[in-house]
């Protein structure tokens, strides 16, 4: 059984879908979604129907979206961040850099100046993840490595000035890294460490907490602003919340909280009383 709360507050918003992992809210109304053989899915929130919209022939992972509602998908498949299009249109933004190009790119998220931040995974328990940028222009650079243990989905965090990344791996945890003045890496460190877990996506509010979903146990934290964690939803079960992924605050207000469900065909919507924190869409046309 699903927990928060209550078991009231936990309930699928969409079934049908192919293994979700990425999950993002775009400005023209509709929630996106990927899966698992590159379909990339539109959703309609409100009448909790999916349509697909295009197909990469890949493996969708996570997603983010810019002004103009064009869908920047992490793509294993095509070891490439592919650019769909409103109308369906399916490109490559980036393999990566040239000297360097992605292995297995994973979760996306820009910042307020148009830059994507890419995570690289790596290899399972080999310690080879990396950190990519890709500027505006769409110049590709490996931007560190010192988050090495399979990174996973990060988020900008709340004043703008760094990211925040679910570290999966040895040992699990979330990790900030500040962005520097002139736009290199800087400093990191650990914001809370996760035994026993393996942490996949992240996600803010607008009061300073941090939601992270947990690929297993099937498993929704929160961290609030002042450092505490609380478990906010959890299902022995794995049905309702089923290997959740990646999570994002949808809808006009933003306050509805979704997950992907990896592990089955659905989507997770839970009721948590709070506002996601603004992402960033850029105009890059």
């Amino acid at each position: 059984m699903a927990l928060l709360n209550n078991d009231t507050d936990v309930s699928v918003l969409v079934d049908g879908l192919d293994h979700v992992e990425g999950i993002a809210w775009g400005l023209d109304g509709y929630c996106y979604a990927g899966g698992e053989a590159g379909q990339i899915y539109r959703i309609d929130i409100e009448r909790k129907e999916a349509t697909q919209i295009a197909d990469t022939g890949g493996f969708i992972l996570g997603l983010a979206l810019d002004a103009n509602h064009n869908i920047y998908a992490c793509d294993t498949g095509n070891r490439a961040v592919m650019k769909i299009t409103p109308d369906g249109g399916v490109s490559k933004y980036s393999i990566g850099a040239p000297d360097e190009p992605f292995y297995v790119p994973n979760y996306p998220a820009f910042d307020a100046n148009g830059n994507l931040y890419v995570c690289d995974s790596g290899d399972w328990k080999s310690d080879n993840g990396k950190i990519y940028r890709v500027g505006p222009d769409g110049e590709t650079q490996a931007w560190t490595r010192e988050l090495r243990q399979f990174p996973n989905g990060l988020c900008i965090g709340p004043d703008g000035a760094s990211l925040f990344v679910a570290m999966s791996l040895n040992p699990p945890r979330i990790a900030e890294i500040s962005i520097a003045e002139d736009g290199s890496a800087g400093e990191v460190r650990t914001v809370v460490e996760l035994p026993g877990v393996v942490p996949d996506g992240v996600a803010f509010d607008t009061d300073g907490n941090l939601y992270i979903a947990c690929y297993r146990p099937d498993r929704i934290y929160r961290l609030s602003s002042d450092g505490a964690l609380e478990i906010l939803a959890d299902d022995f079960e794995g049905t309702i919340i089923a290997a959740p992924t990646n999570i994002a605050f949808c809808g006009a207000l933003r306050d509805i909280l979704l997950s992907a469900n990896l592990g089955r065909w659905h989507i997770t919507r839970y009721e948590v009383g709070a506002t996601g924190m603004p992402l960033h869409y850029p105009d890059l046309s």
